[in-house]
């Protein structure tokens, strides 16, 4: 049996940042073989993750690649089994860099095929291999969860610091801050659609027969029921649709107004929220 030294131990911790006893198990298993030692350690974390696997992770944050002059964009949700793990550099650094390479990567449809690609930070590793690496030295399952990459330019907000709900918003022209306003909106108003047009006409249809009934119950007379609905109509619009709603910076104007002034065009959303069943969606 090889003499394994404190030197040799410290070593391998540096190396790959796992607990002394460890890295002493692992060295006394391989006799001494340092890349041995290594292989033997990401094995048993294989065999710990797959133990932990059906572990709740309700914790997590949304990882972004955006800019409105970008030629793709993406967000990914990266999530985990505790907060603090959410705050961790490395695994920000792993939901930042999923979000790169799936930007940068076509004809990705799944979490596996994702985990195959570069990791943007670490030349010559994968993503999943970053990932498992990670694992090891945390101890606590992560998974990548839902994730969406848009043609184009997008504007992007993490509420709280991207461990509560995540917002990309493509858009055509204006500028990286006025983008990012508009997602921050998104986020704390969270309309349903984009346009009006996006809403479904069977509920634009029974919204406005409601209105006009209430209004005649009310006993208006008959010839100005129709301007009173559509006026009413016009605050449903502005509780649902992003583009009628009030600007929160600015409620003297909506935020298409607003998105109009910075010579912005507003083309789609996507907004999530992180949660233990998959969290809430809006998208439009």
């Amino acid at each position: 049996m090889a003499d394994i030294s404190a030197a040799d131990v410290k070593e391998l911790r540096v190396s790959t940042g796992l607990p002394m006893m460890d890295c002493k198990k692992a060295l006394t298993e391989c006799d001494g073989d340092k890349e041995a030692a290594v292989k033997w350690l990401r094995e048993r974390g294989a065999k710990v993750f797959e133990k932990r696997a059906d572990r709740v992770t309700a914790f997590g944050r949304f990882g972004m690649h955006v800019g409105v002059d970008n030629t793709t964009s993406a967000m990914v949700e990266l999530k985990c089994e505790s907060a603090p793990v959410s705050q961790n550099e490395e695994f920000i650094q792993l939901a930042n860099d999923l979000a790169t390479a799936l930007a940068n990567s076509d004809g990705i449809d799944s979490a596996d095929a994702l985990l195959e690609l570069d990791s943007p930070s670490q030349p010559g590793t994968s993503l999943g291999a970053q990932k498992d690496e990670l694992f090891n030295r945390i101890r606590e399952v992560f998974n990548v969860g839902r994730f969406v990459k848009i043609d184009g330019g997008c504007g992007g907000y993490s509420h709280n610091a991207g461990t509560v709900s995540g917002v990309i918003l493509a858009v055509d022209g204006g500028d990286d801050e006025s983008a990012r306003d508009i997602c921050m909106h998104v986020a704390a108003m969270r309309p349903a659609v984009l346009s009006v047009e996006d809403l479904p006409q069977n509920e634009v249809n029974a919204e406005r027969e409601t209105l006009r009934n209430a209004a005649l119950a009310e006993g208006k007379p008959e010839n100005i029921v129709d301007k009173m609905v559509e006026g009413r109509l016009r605050n449903y619009f502005a509780e649902r649709v992003l583009s009628e709603q009030a600007f929160v910076k600015d409620d003297s104007m909506t935020v298409g107004k607003f998105a109009e002034s910075k010579g912005m065009s507003l083309k789609q959303y996507v907004h999530w929220e992180i949660s233990d069943d998959g969290g809430s969606s809006e998208e439009g």
